[in-house]
């Protein structure tokens, strides 16, 4: 109470809270105000029966489920983040501009935002396509067609401008803390429909299901935190008489590190074959409806999509931490500066150490990132509750802002207070 008190009477660090729930709440009312057009019913009944959608839904807090003006949420924006940051990669002159600083990246950030916009009206056009080759949309000529693409394509370069406002004004990263919120939005529904199935699974199950929720949220704070600290010394150099260097320290190298990205990246490829399959299941072409048939109906097979679905978590998590994290550019970095691994020679040597402890470290990584994914499906074969869809996915990413979050608000209360101390 006394670290809370403290923070409400620093004015500046309590504009900024405020600053960020008010716009935080501007996002909520948005995800209620539905584009015209869809039957409400029949798109909700479509999410509950669709768990991969059900998981989408769950990112945009229930937009998708309400057929909102944000029902797209941030997707198209982490979609051309990520884009971005493999072209960084890829891309020599990108590659080059990221490396000037502040105005670089600048630059990228004004690419990313440009991208989304097609991306958003792409997104949106999928979703919609989607939608009425199931019967959730049953009219839509090409005027309506238009209104909902501008509609939800606009809905989600706001929540990109908002989440920019957050970052730069308020408290936290807006795009983590509205992806946040979108997840936390939808729980209060998911636990009112899990505490109404009582009656058919018994009070042992809800028991059961409550102790894992608990253990699973404890493990993935223990895990989020988990890294491991290689040992770094730092030369000293004499200069003028005077000395310089010789500290000791270390490179954190973190147990997660590619975050949720891997997950995000399993769950388009998860989506795309049964979504172009359905496409197909009225073509002329029998062998076309044949395969497009069998396609749905594999992706429909609970044991192949979490088998499918856990390999490639494991697989995106190697991929993404190899583009992340570059060993070469690491060690090359350290020699400059004039450090070096105990016992280690700088260079190639080192490069190849950091190599070898990295691909360790990713394999405990991407298998708990892998059992986290297909959590829900394993609780739902123990338990027989399968109305909380939330799942570790969800309390990962929840942790993580949440964490990140704290850190900012002791660092800037540290700040205002260090004339106490």
């Amino acid at each position: 109470m006394s670290t809370l008190i403290k923070i409400w009477s620093l004015k500046d660090l309590r504009k900024r809270i405020l600053y960020t729930i008010g716009l935080l709440v501007i996002f909520r009312i948005l995800a209620h105000i539905p584009v015209p057009g869809a039957n409400i019913e029949e798109l909700r009944k479509f999410f509950n029966r669709n768990e991969i959608f059900g998981i989408l839904d769950l990112f945009s807090g229930g937009a998708m489920k309400n057929f909102s003006i944000v029902m797209m949420g941030v997707g198209p924006y982490i979609t051309s983040s990520i884009i971005f940051q493999l072209l960084v990669i890829i891309v020599p002159s990108l590659e080059a501009l990221n490396k000037e600083g502040e105005y670089g990246r600048g630059k990228i950030n004004h690419y990313t935002r440009v991208a989304t916009v097609p991306l958003a009206f792409m997104q949106s056009y999928a979703m919609i396509m989607l939608l009425k080759s199931q019967n959730v949309i049953t009219t839509m000529d090409p005027w309506s067609l238009a209104i909902s693409l501008i509609s939800i394509s606009a809905g989600t370069i706001l929540l990109m401008w908002i989440g920019e406002l957050i970052s730069e004004n308020g408290l936290g990263n807006g795009i983590s803390l509205i992806i946040t919120l979108g997840i936390l939005g939808s729980l209060p529904g998911a636990l009112g429909n899990t505490f109404s199935l009582i009656d058919q699974i018994g009070i042992l199950k809800l028991i059961i299901f409550g102790a894992l929720a608990v253990a699973v949220t404890g493990l993935i704070v223990y895990i989020n935190g988990g890294e491991r600290q290689i040992p770094v010394t730092y030369a000293r150099r004499v200069r003028g008489g005077k000395s310089y260097g010789g500290a000791e320290t270390y490179l954190p190298l973190k147990v997660i590190m590619a975050g949720v990205i891997p997950i995000i990246f399993a769950i388009s490829m998860m989506i795309f074959p049964p979504a172009i399959a359905r496409f197909f299941e009225n073509a002329r072409s029998e062998w076309l409806v044949s395969v497009a048939k069998h396609t749905v109906t594999i992706f429909n097979n609970n044991t192949f999509y979490t088998i499918a679905y856990f390999l490639l978590v494991v697989f995106f998590t190697y991929f993404y931490t190899s583009v992340v994290f570059q060993p070469k550019q690491v060690s090359e970095n350290l020699q400059k500066q004039g450090g070096f691994i105990p016992g280690i020679r700088p260079g190639e040597e080192t490069a190849n150490y950091l190599n070898y402890i990295v691909y360790r470290i990713v394999l405990f990584g991407a298998i708990f990132l892998g059992l986290i994914a297909v959590l829900p499906y394993l609780i739902k074969n123990i338990t027989d509750i399968g109305t909380m869809s939330l799942g570790g996915t969800g309390i990962l990413i929840v942790v993580s802002v949440v964490l990140e979050t704290s850190k900012q608000i002791k660092a800037q209360l540290t700040m205002r207070t260090y004339d106490n101390y």
